[in-house]
């Protein structure tokens, strides 16, 4: 159950000819009063006697008794209230039932009010309904509102319990806002699938991503294509930006431009400079790092930095955590811009998911120079082509920013931060989507190899991990990916690692018990701890006719909470 509430308008009459209208595509079906402040409110979609006119001076009556210097221009109160798309269709009485609960819980017509506001329920539709009312009380004095949309909301919440409806996850009021109606339909007249609004916020996202300064973040945008205002002090500081589409203009033939805020709260210039505190290429008490040598070398770089945020969204404070948290997403927005086409749908549905969970009433205590860092590689080092290194670097990076993202979840739960929680849920499964599609030929190629190897080698490595991890070997040796971890551990061994300690430690590093497929997850970590390359030095090796099936990494199941202390914990 949604309630919205719109702006408030002038001109009662306009908005009941729009209820009882056949809308702007025609999709307004039988409209008709389901209730009113009134029982004998008359309804001009079911009384063929009864005019918009009647309904309007009935609602506008206390309004227009007032002397005319004391009447308030925008008097209008607007709230529509939609059901999910999986409930069922409630009937008239209901909605009416949800209607009075409405107008009640958010001030209009407190419960037992003789003398409260006028209003009025319109059904055009099955899934919703629009109340309409005049914001003056019959007395003469003005509803008590503060807060209508959060006690709204409040109500929605227990008329869901109520009516057992899909729970729709309460928000906080740190979402990025949401397009209006004349956005959305602007967008489908001109056959567009998203609203300028939306494909501006995406723009400004890939463009902050790792940016170094303000000048690069500017000329980003410059490149991206759009149109940009700068707003300049008399000093010349400049204190805020807009950005339009080149081709998305009004009536008068202007561009439609946004300022950052209203894309997204944290897009916001002040907000976007909070993320420049320090130099992100060379920040404060960090090592100077080699520059990277192409697409696999920053995605190397980026899983070494989501496997150090792990440990800090584990165990940091929580400023610290949501630095890391936000950082998480431009790495997902950098990744994705450079993603070859075989993964990139995917890892852009998955930033776009984890921009909502990147934002949370937690401030950022900036400490996420790393991740930044990894997000600028990959774009100053340009698009992989998801062939040898690059594919296998790419699969090997989205492994870990799984577990980086499960983790994020976890501590936005934690926090009883319920849609950023869900966000980072849907990034996950867009992650596991792209690994797959990333995963298959290196994955397929190492199996080759541990299948070709000889059975002595095979059973001594099967002999080391049951030393290594006697608790999870029979799970192990019995996953599809058993023979790429045999070629890894053969690799491990042949680099001179000792390969019993560095199977120990990449288990113990974290927990696997929750994983469900561990073989994947060990051949990743072991390659990155290892320094191998991520991918088999030779992936010419024909495939066999039976693909080796490519298991997604999974922490943990939706329906179960990963704990911190290492061991798995099930509702």
């Amino acid at each position: 159950m949604i309630p919205r509430i719109h702006r408030r308008g002038s001109a009662t009459i306009g908005l009941i000819r729009y209820l009882y209208g056949p809308g702007t595509h025609e999709e307004h079906v039988d409209p008709h009063l389901v209730a009113a402040f009134d029982p004998l409110t008359p309804d001009p979609g079911r009384d063929p006697q009864a005019t918009y006119g009647q309904l309007q001076r009935l609602i506008d009556q206390p309004v227009n008794a007032l002397p005319a210097g004391r009447r308030p221009d925008k008097h209008v109160w607007h709230l529509s209230v939609r059901a999910s798309p999986e409930d069922p269709v409630l009937p008239d009485d209901a909605w009416a039932a949800i209607a009075r609960r409405m107008v009640a819980a958010t001030g209009i017509d407190p419960e037992g009010d003789d003398a409260a506001c006028r209003w009025a329920a319109v059904r055009h539709a099955d899934d919703h309904i629009h109340i309409i009312a005049a914001l003056v009380r019959d007395d003469g004095r003005r509803p008590r509102l503060h807060n209508e949309a959060r006690r709204a909301q409040a109500e929605a919440r227990l008329i869901e319990a109520d009516y057992s409806l899909r729970r729709v996850t309460p928000g906080d009021g740190t979402a990025a806002k949401r397009p209006t109606s004349a956005e959305r339909h602007k967008a489908e007249r001109r056959g567009r699938q998203r609203t300028p609004r939306e494909e501006l916020r995406e723009a400004v996202r890939r463009s902050v991503a790792g940016a170094g300064g303000e000048e690069e973040f500017f000329d980003r945008l410059a490149g991206a294509g759009l149109l940009v205002r700068r707003r300049v002090a008399p000093s010349g500081d400049t204190l805020g930006y807009t950005v339009a589409l080149p081709g998305d203009r009004n009536a008068k033939g202007q561009p439609v431009f946004y300022s950052g805020s209203k894309l997204a709260p944290d897009l916001s210039l002040p907000r976007i400079r909070e993320r420049w505190n320090g130099n992100p290429d060379r920040p404060a008490q960090q090592p100077a790092l080699p520059p990277v040598t192409g697409p696999a070398s920053a995605r190397r770089r980026a899983t070494s930095a989501a496997w150090q945020a792990l440990f800090v969204v584990d165990h940091g404070e929580n400023g610290v955590v949501a630095a890391q948290i936000a950082a998480t997403g431009e790495v997902l927005d950098a990744l994705a811009q450079t993603s070859a086409a075989h993964t990139r749908h995917e890892l852009q549905a998955a930033a776009a998911a984890f921009e909502r969970a990147s934002r949370s009433h937690v401030r950022a205590s900036r400490g996420d120079h790393a991740l930044r860092r990894a997000a600028r590689d990959l774009v100053q080092s340009g698009p992989a082509f998801g062939r040898g290194e690059d594919g296998a670097a790419t699969a090997m990076a989205i492994d870990m920013l799984i577990f980086l993202v499960f983790a994020a979840a976890h501590w936005h739960a934690g926090k009883q931060h319920a849609q950023q929680a869900e966000a980072a849920h849907r990034a996950a499964e867009h992650l596991r989507v792209a690994y797959l599609a990333a995963a298959e030929r290196p994955m397929a190629v190492l199996h080759q190899r541990g299948v070709r190897m000889a059975p002595s080698r095979q059973h001594r490595h099967a002999a080391l991990v049951r030393q290594a991890l006697p608790e999870l070997a029979d799970r192990i040796l019995a996953e599809p990916g058993w023979h790429a971890l045999v070629a890894t551990l053969d690799e491990v061994q042949a680099a001179g690692h000792d390969p019993t300690a560095a199977l120990t430690e990449a288990a113990a590093r974290r927990e696997l018990g929750t994983v469900a497929h561990m073989s994947d997850v060990l051949v990743w970590r072991l390659r990155r701890s290892a320094d191998l390359p991520a991918g088999p030095r030779n992936l010419q090796v024909p495939p066999t006719h039976g693909k080796r099936p490519v298991a997604a990494p999974e922490p943990v199941p939706r329906s179960e909470v990963m704990p911190l202390n290492g061991s798995p914990r099930r509702r």
